[in-house]
């Protein structure tokens, strides 16, 4: 039987709601909540065609824990406050059609550039250029208390999805609800010095190309190039143009850059070490804590990076839940690529 048939499937240019029929099933297979009822009501958002945007209106910049975070901020001030992570190599610019359409809806949107993208930059020359899982949410954490949020929904993809995955699991007091694109991606040094299948080895190539110091200078060097290759591979069906990808592409120039994407990656092989004062948080980590909030995880029909099998992670999500397939050759970067259907999800998943 093809289980894909038993999510919630969305076309790429359209939304379709299954039956609460369909939505038992998928319940049943995953052990997820059906949604008819938490759906009702919901706010349908408009239409758009990925692209529709190209800058977004309101740049900003703040001081908050190690870093001086660079922001894009859409929607009313005392609107219910989502924030929206970029993964790598990637930048806010992933969410450039995302945010005016949860703005419409009455949300505070805040999307961040990531430590070592755009205009981030940190306050001391002397903090540790890292790259590690739980910094990363640190920075999101310590952003929401600069900018006096209590409580956000939290979504993201790639690099963002696994940050915004530790948000809800290390700090669900913080978060009403997640979107995760693949799923629970929370892992540890241990996990990483399990082998895989070759196949599956010879997707995380540029993990083992980093590992070496020609590794760091080629990034350091064709750090452009570079990113575009894993664009087109992680999204092998998706047709950005040039000027799509430069807008990003200038957030590599980010001096720390190349430092903490080395960092990040060296780090999961167990060949760099993470900071002390984050033990305690990765020990945590490293033992899969459940997550409780509200969750709706998405999946390209089409994402050419390593992903897990949706099966894999269900049981990984107590509260209620829901999957759904994204189809009409969706890649990695979905929000950009299918800017409605993740925006619908963040609706979706705060009425639940």
């Amino acid at each position: 039987m093809d289980t894909t048939k038993m999510f919630e499937d969305i076309d790429h240019y359209r939304r379709r709601f299954f039956g609460t029929a369909a939505m038992t099933i998928a319940a049943a297979q995953f052990g997820v909540i059906s949604s008819a009822d938490a759906q009702s009501g919901t706010t349908k958002l408009p239409a758009i065609k990925p692209g529709t945007n190209t800058s977004f209106a309101s740049l900003k910049q703040i001081d908050a824990g190690a870093l001086n975070v660079g922001y894009a901020e859409a929607g009313p001030a005392n609107g219910p406050a989502v924030i929206l992570l970029h993964g790598w190599p990637y930048d806010i610019y992933s969410f450039v059609d995302v945010a005016p359409l949860l703005a419409s809806a009455g949300y505070r949107v805040i999307v961040p550039y990531l430590r070592g993208y755009g205009t981030t930059r940190f306050l001391s020359s002397d903090t540790v250029r890292n790259g590690q899982q739980s910094v990363v949410a640190v920075d999101a954490i310590a952003l929401m208390d600069a900018l006096k949020i209590q409580k956000a929904t939290v979504a993201g993809f790639d690099w963002g999805a696994r940050t915004a995955d530790i948000m809800a699991a290390l700090w669900p007091e913080r978060c009403n609800a997640l979107v995760s694109v693949s799923g629970y991606l929370i892992g540890s040094q241990e996990a990483g010095k399990m082998p895989l299948p070759p196949k599956a080895e010879l997707q995380w190539w540029y993990q083992y190309y980093f590992a070496t110091e020609r590794g760091r200078d080629g990034y350091d060097k064709y750090r452009h190039d570079f990113s575009k290759l894993i664009w087109q591979l992680a999204s092998p069906k998706w047709e950005f143009d040039d000027a799509t990808f430069d807008r990003t592409a200038a957030s590599f120039d980010n001096p720390d850059h190349v430092a903490v994407a080395i960092h990040n990656y060296r780090w999961r092989l167990g060949l760099a070490e993470g900071e002390p004062k984050y033990d305690d948080l990765e020990k945590r980590l490293a033992e899969g804590p459940i997550i409780t909030v509200p969750t709706i995880t998405l999946e390209g029909d089409a994402n050419g990076a390593p992903h897990p099998d949706p099966s894999s992670y269900a049981n990984k999500f107590s509260g209620k839940y829901l999957f759904r397939l994204i189809k009409g050759g969706v890649g990695h970067n979905l929000p950009q690529e299918a800017p409605q259907a993740f925006a619908q999800a963040i609706v979706d998943v705060d009425r639940f």
